[in-house]
């Protein structure tokens, strides 16, 4: 038996070769998730490990950051002194590192990251722990005078000698290049600017007896913990954290541990969809192989083999196609990996190829895989040709499940269906977002498992619609090609679905996407009042100085209303301590902003120690006008403000602005210093037009290539633009599918055509010509694909309605149907259809006809 295993795979190997490819790709997108993750965590572990200070003194971080205020916290330089005189300390630095400012050339060009990683200014104090060293001219010294990373010197054209401007939160100022700084570690991606500690201080934090972090360096026998445990007792204040060298580079990782997720996750998304559709692929071709080898089965039944050995037999083809496929694809998976490390590095972050981590885990989860899926995915085609009759070997072959009733898939997929239907009418009628986002998840896998098993019974009744004009435009091919993809339910309905579960992905997420789109166009419009909003591209803050030249310097400029962010915590009546984002703006909010309030005013709710609040989150949490709030703001300060209005808003709670709080700008001011401008709206002064206003404006701003000028179209098409970034990603799970999907058309009809080999003989026989029957095969292809197509999108539509219920109660109430996309994701089946029919009819047409009537 194992002989014949043997001989039947390799006899095989063409058809299997397909099916092969799934695997590969599923598996490739395993290993390499898992080896680029690995890699660059383990680069970043070993930057972290060899930077970090034996102990780091920093202040402690009260809240998260979900939306970025500019704030940067800082402690007293005097610490510096207090800790390097604690027993055991070598020395001690002051630290001084500032996220967010921008340094512009002479051309007013940005020579930041253009990658989204920041623009960093730090003070030059190396030492043997440094990740930079001085590769050319010399230390930076005095206001006028910084160093520049290599990296960047290289990639923006900055030499020694050019005059550069930074940005930072207390100004604009000009320095001169006088050094270049080379990496001597892995360059994260962000862009390094050096000043001397005093410039730093002064220049980027605005206060010469301040910091933003101490490093402590341990005499010879005196442990980091020692160390640590003296220096917070020297200090002693709670309003510090203290982390020795393993702590810190555990803190650093895990604040790159968000990047790196994003990363692996959408990786293992991919290997997720080539997983799963590669189960269909796999099923087709062992279910066609089985039922073209049913008198080959039958003459083993009949030689003595038992319905045990066949069934293992069948089984150890699919492992020797799933050992195959995983060795092939772990290597495809090595190579994706350098490909993601050399992307990394034209986006700024220089992590070596000689360095990839190929740990244990990776080849055993590459193995396990790709056993698995063909493993499981043969199983029942295993257990059909177990189940194949010594008898059957005298009679002509036969093509298994032919005929055989729909029974069990209809009573299967009703129940699953059923279930899966309830679960997304709970996800519609749920109030809470959690239970409704939970409902969703198990709605759409039990509604894809019904539409899978389902997928058969659908398909006379389907095909019949969608090729029912077939036979008035092609005649009797037309009427062939109807009756072929009708011939055998259950491989027409596996073929599709590989195509229906990327379709029914792109259909769910792009209503998600549209709605979204169309959610914020509304309130973009019931809302927004200026006629221009100056903000950054990235939504980063910017300095004062940008509001002040706005207001100050720019002709035409009528009214200038500021707008900020700051993390808080609230506490609310109930008991709940809500963590969220809260806004601040200056007086005159009505003049650029219709804000709509269930109670109280503007006026009430921008007053000093009043704070507006959502209407639904205030009644949910037990708050009324005049309920009175403890709040804590950044850096530890807290306040008692009183609620003076509730808002109608109906607006997005998502991105950490859960409650919709906002204040006036001088509570902010009083609480939260340190936070920067987020946005500034502006309106023209009487006779001013507003391309006027905008010529002005951007003249004024050039300067300031960190922040854009835009008037209502501009946001919209910035909020438009960043929602596109999630249809990309599934546009790019969709094209995965399509070419798995591709593969399992292209393997069903070739081993139809071997299948129907004496048919078509006898076809071309009686006058078929070439041409006719290459037509035949491409009508057949295309209506299976479309068949997937037409489940895909009203299985997409299906979720994506039951998703805008979930954004619903994230307060985006809009819903639409992409239907331009919905046709042309049609019209491109259509056209996926004859790609993957142009080989399998090209070798049709070619076949001898004498040979074809006589094959067995």
């Amino acid at each position: 038996m194992l002989k014949a295993t043997l001989r039947s795979f390799l006899a095989h190997k063409g058809r299997l070769l397909l099916s092969a490819l799934a695997v590969i790709l599923s598996v490739a997108f395993v290993a390499g998730s898992l080896i680029f993750s690995d890699t660059v965590s383990r680069t970043f572990d070993r930057l972290f490990a060899s930077t970090a200070a034996d102990v780091t003194v920093s202040p402690k971080e009260n809240l998260d950051e979900a939306l970025p205020s500019g704030f940067t916290p800082t402690l007293p330089a005097s610490f510096v002194d207090r800790a390097a005189r604690v027993e055991g300390a070598e020395s001690a630095r002051l630290d001084v590192d500032v996220e967010g400012i921008t340094v512009a050339d002479e051309d007013n060009e940005s020579v930041g990251p253009t990658t989204g990683a920041p623009t960093i200014g730090t003070n030059w104090n190396p030492t043997d722990r440094s990740p930079v060293e001085l590769t050319s001219g010399h230390a930076p010294e005095g206001p006028n005078q910084v160093l520049l990373d290599a990296d960047t010197a290289d990639s923006k054209d900055v030499a020694i000698g050019d005059t550069l401007t930074v940005i930072a939160a207390p100004g604009s100022f000009k320095a001169e290049v006088v050094g270049i700084a080379t990496f001597t570690t892995t360059n994260p991606g962000a862009a390094l600017v050096f000043f001397d500690t005093e410039t730093a201080q002064t220049k980027l934090l605005g206060d010469p007896d301040a910091g933003t972090s101490i490093s402590v360096d341990a005499a010879d026998g005196v442990s980091d913990p020692q160390l640590k445990q003296r220096v917070a007792a020297a200090l002693g204040t709670d309003t510090l954290d203290f982390r020795t060298a393993d702590e810190q580079a555990e803190s650093d990782v895990e604040q790159l541990g968000g990047f790196l997720d994003v990363i692996k996750y959408v990786m293992l998304g991919f290997a997720g969809i080539a997983v799963l559709v590669g189960v269909f692929l796999i099923v087709n071709t062992f279910s066609m192989l089985v039922a073209q080898r049913t008198r080959e089965l039958g003459l083993l039944r009949a030689l003595g083999a038992d319905r045990r050995q066949v069934r293992r037999s069948v089984l150890t083809e699919a492992l020797l196609l799933g050992l195959v496929g995983s060795t092939l694809g772990l290597a495809t998976g090595i190579g994706l990996a350098v490909g993601l490390i050399e992307l990394m590095g034209l986006l700024g972050m220089n992590i070596r190829s000689a360095d990839m981590v190929i740990g244990v885990a990776t080849p055993v989860a590459a193995y396990v895989v790709g056993l698995g899926v063909t493993f499981v995915a043969a199983y029942l085609p295993a257990r059909r040709a177990a189940g194949v009759s010594p008898m059957a070997a005298l009679a002509d072959a036969e093509i298994a499940d032919v005929g055989k009733p729909l029974r069990v898939r209809a009573a299967v997929g009703a129940v699953v269906g059923a279930l899966g239907a309830a679960a997304l009418v709970g996800c519609a009628t749920a109030t809470e977002t959690s239970s409704a986002a939970s409902l969703l998840g198990l709605g759409v896998v039990l509604t894809l498992i019904a539409t899978v098993i389902a997928g058969p019974l659908l398909v006379r009744p389907v095909i019949r619609v969608l090729g029912g004009a077939f036979p008035a435009l092609f005649g009797s091919v037309g009427r062939m090609s109807q009756r072929n993809a009708l011939r055998n339910p259950r491989r027409t309905g596996a073929t599709a679905a590989a195509l229906m579960v990327g379709l029914a992905l792109v259909g769910g997420m792009s209503v998600a996407s549209a709605s979204m789109t169309k959610s914020f166009d509304e309130q973009i419009d019931k809302t927004l009042g200026a006629d221009f909003v100056v903000q950054n591209a990235n939504f980063v803050p910017f300095p004062a100085e940008v509001t002040k030249r706005v207001k100050e310097d720019t002709d035409g400029v009528g009214l200038v209303v500021r707008s900020r962010l700051t993390p808080v915590a609230v506490s609310l009546p109930d008991g709940d301590r809500v963590e969220t984002t809260a806004g601040a703006y200056d007086a005159r909010l009505d003049d650029v902003a219709n804000i709509t309030y269930a109670q109280g005013d503007s006026a009430a709710a921008l007053a000093k120690g009043r704070l507006a609040m959502d209407r639904d989150f205030a009644r949910d949490h037990g708050v009324r006008v005049g309920s009175t709030i403890p709040v804590e703001f950044q850096g530890g300060r807290t306040a008692d403000l009183t609620v003076g209005a509730l808002t109608d808003q109906d607006t997005a709670d998502g991105f950490g602005t859960q409650g919709g709080l906002f204040f006036g700008m001088g509570t902010m001011k009083e609480y939260a210093p340190g936070s920067q401008d987020s946005a500034v709206y502006v309106n023209a002064s009487p006779g001013t037009s507003a391309d006027d206003l905008r010529t002005n404006l951007e003249a004024t701003l050039d300067p300031y290539p960190q922040v854009d000028v835009r008037d209502i179209a501009d946001y919209k098409e910035l909020i438009h633009d960043q929602i596109a970034v999630l249809l990309y990603l599934v546009y790019a799970l969709l094209g995965l599918a399509i070419i798995i999907a591709v593969l399992g058309v292209v393997n069903t009809l070739a081993l139809s055509v071997v299948e129907r080999t004496r048919e078509i003989g006898l076809l071309r026989a009686i006058g078929l010509a070439r041409r006719q029957l290459r037509r035949m095969i491409r009508l057949e292809s295309v209506v299976i694909a479309v068949f997937g197509a037409v489940l895909g999108l009203a299985l997409g539509l299906v979720w994506g309605v039951c998703i805008q219920q979930v954004l619903a109660l994230q307060g985006m109430q809009a819903f639409a149907i992409p239907w331009t996309t919905i046709i042309a994701v049609v019209i491109g089946s259509a056209v996926v259809g004859v790609v993957a029919a142009l080989l399998p009819a090209l070798r049709a047409s070619r076949m001898n006809v004498l040979a074809a009537i006589a094959h067995e």
